[in-house]
């Protein structure tokens, strides 16, 4: 990372999502945390979660609420980009994005490692995968601050009330955002951010009712969205039409849509709250069983396209990991290479670079390391293990780490990689896991798994020269990993024997333990680089098997080694911690965060949240 802009975006970060009514995060080195906002003042206050769908609006109404409304929808617009690492306004960028993801998700689910530790222009140093940096370890939350700064005010201005289906869309946004900040962190002030409070104290809703509340908001934005096709006039419709192609491009191929219905945005909705159903499927599985039947019935998302995703396309910017893999801050995990080099993944063909620099054993090189001597520069793909201590700086020659596999940048700036918000291979995943529990999802495990695998490529959809679609049948027929172990080229950590025991191939015989192992491991490469839903799956199953996390001293002590050869549930990383500084945040957080937890829960890393019932599978 260019580390002098980390700094500059990190200081406008807190100066915008700063919650406590005076802020102490001016200087360097202050945190970085998801709890703080300040919200804009606000205009007129209304009733964000209530749509008057059926409300009569005339041509000449809805003509003049959208020319009233635009400097609200620009401002809107931003928020959603800021779910993925937007900034200024603009689609996501670098720095921002690295925030988001890269300086912590993305290693909790091991796609990649950061190498080096030193940040000195953003005056933090992370010292590993798990470390409580509080220059870092809230960015996740910075995606909510966003929608939750520029997307709540519109929902609470009154003239979004003669468009509803405008604000029926940006609630279900602004909702998508709220559960998967709720599912990193844990409770929030859902319902005063919703409402645009500015003022302490906050009170914080627990998970469940934060799930509650979005899956009434998204079923109200459904039958908005659905009166919208038979109840509106073609004028009505044509205004609607002007910005969604101005300003919601977040659908695939937005200008080929008329507009005469809503339909990608219903299975948006419905695809979230799917989504939703499967995360609680573990504490509450006769309500997620329900919430996901609906869903299936009114219709998700199962072809690109209706996938939501922010587009390169139409930003004019590349996937910000083009520019973080430039700067040398995102090496490959060992975990998640060493997963698709035994599976034998098309991604191994063309997806990475080998290592860039020659790798020598190390004179502190572990007992009983098998690496040689020397490894020539260009001659394997090689991760780095999560949580080991990395190296300083971000020159190969001087820190071997950032010499080893990257994304292959070049490759991944041709495809033009979309920023997915709904994948319609996660949609697949999701039916296959309902479709295991027994749920009606209007077809089979094995149809679903195999669909999911089929859409699984991070690519653009309209990128002509996808390698992975040419490797995607023989892949599907892979019956057994290789076992292929991971050894260090450096001797730095131990010698690794594959965690990796089952094949691709869908087997009507496997045991249905066996079978939510290969949807969750197959959904979890479908994801990669989105870390966020991957993490939930990996603390609410414990899959995919991964290598364990070292390091665990870096933490705030309630994670544990766990077994040596493969990752286990006391060394899964559970939530966010909040870990303010600010005198009413913390005031907060005893009276109502803490408790909205669960009795006698506390802010660390270790502690489950309400969907996180560490229970069996089954």
């Amino acid at each position: 990372m260019k580390n002098s802009k980390i700094f500059v975006y990190a200081a406008l970060a807190l100066s915008a999502f700063g919650m406590q009514s005076c802020l102490d995060y001016d200087t360097p080195g202050d945190e970085f945390n998801a709890n703080q906002t300040i919200v804009p003042p606000v205009v007129s206050s209304g009733k964000a979660d209530v749509i008057d769908y059926k409300k009569v609006i005339s041509d000449e109404g809805v003509a003049e609420a959208i020319m009233a409304l635009d400097d609200n929808i620009r401002t809107a617009q931003t928020g959603v980009y800021g779910i993925r690492g937007g900034k200024d306004g603009g689609a996501p960028v670098a720095h921002a994005y690295q925030f988001c993801y890269s300086l912590g998700p993305d290693n909790y689910v091991q796609y990649f490692c950061v190498p080096h530790y030193d940040f000195p222009y953003s005056n933090f140093t992370l010292r590993s995968t798990y470390d409580m940096c509080k220059g870092s370890i809230g960015g996740p939350g910075s995606g909510f601050s966003s929608a939750k700064l520029y997307i709540a005010p519109l929902l609470n201005t009154e003239k979004i009330d003669s468009v509803p289906e405008l604000k029926a869309i940006f609630l279900t946004l602004f909702n998508y955002s709220a559960i998967e900040n709720a599912d990193l962190f844990g409770p929030m002030p859902y319902e005063e951010f919703k409402a645009l409070r500015d003022k302490s104290p906050f009170k914080y809703n627990d998970v469940r009712t934060i799930y509650y509340g979005v899956k009434k908001n998204l079923d109200d934005a459904v039958a908005c969205l659905k009166y919208y096709k038979d109840n509106r006039s073609e004028a009505y419709k044509q205004e609607v039409a002007n910005v969604m192609y101005s300003y919601l491009t977040i659908v695939n191929d937005p200008y080929s849509k008329t507009w005469e219905d809503m339909e990608p945005w219903i299975r948006f909705a419905n695809s979230l709250k799917l989504r939703m159903a499967i995360h609680m499927s573990g504490i509450e599985p006769e309500t997620a069983k329900t919430w996901a039947e609906e869903a299936v019935r009114d219709g998700v998302i199962t072809d690109v396209d209706n996938e939501v995703a922010i587009y390169p396309a139409f930003s004019g910017k590349d996937h910000p990991l083009v520019e973080i893999t430039g700067w040398s801050d995102a090496v490959m995990g060992a975990s998640f290479i060493n997963l698709l080099e035994n599976l034998d993944h098309p991604y191994m063909k063309y997806l990475f670079t080998k290592n860039s620099v020659g790798l020598a054993k190390s004179p502190q090189a572990v007992e009983g390391s098998s690496c040689p001597a020397t490894t020539p520069a260009n001659s394997v793909y090689v991760g780095m293990r999560d949580g080991v201590a990395p190296g300083e700086g971000q020159a190969a020659a001087n820190n071997p780490y950032c010499g080893y596999s990257m994304l292959d940048k070049a490759y991944l700036a041709q495809t033009q990689a979309p920023l997915f918000l709904m994948k319609c291979s996660e949609v697949y995943f999701l039916l296959a896991e309902g479709a295991l529990r027994g749920w009606n999802m209007g077809g089979t495990a094995k149809q679903f798994y195999e669909q999911g695998i089929r859409y699984a490529s991070l690519e653009s959809r309209s990128f002509t020269g996808n390698k992975y679609n040419q490797l995607v049948d023989e892949y599907l027929n892979v019956e057994a990993p290789k076992g292929i172990p991971y050894v260090d080229p450096q001797g730095l950590t131990p010698d690794m024997p594959s965690v990796t025991k089952i094949g691709v191939k869908w087997n009507e015989g496997d045991s249905p333990e066996v079978k939510l192992e290969k949807i969750i491991t197959q959904k979890y490469i479908a994801s990669f680089p989105y870390s966020y839903e991957s993490w939930v799956d990996l603390r609410r199953v414990g899959y995919p098997k991964l290598f364990p996390i070292l390091g665990v001293a870096d933490s705030d002590g309630t994670i544990k080694a766990g077994d040596s050869k493969v990752q286990t549930k006391e060394n899964i990383m559970r939530r966010i911690p909040w870990a303010s500084d600010d005198p009413q945040t913390k005031a907060d957080i005893e009276e109502t965060g803490l408790p909205a937890l669960g009795e006698g829960a506390s802010d660390t890393q270790g502690q489950h949240l309400w969907w996180d019932n560490g229970a069996s599978n089954f």
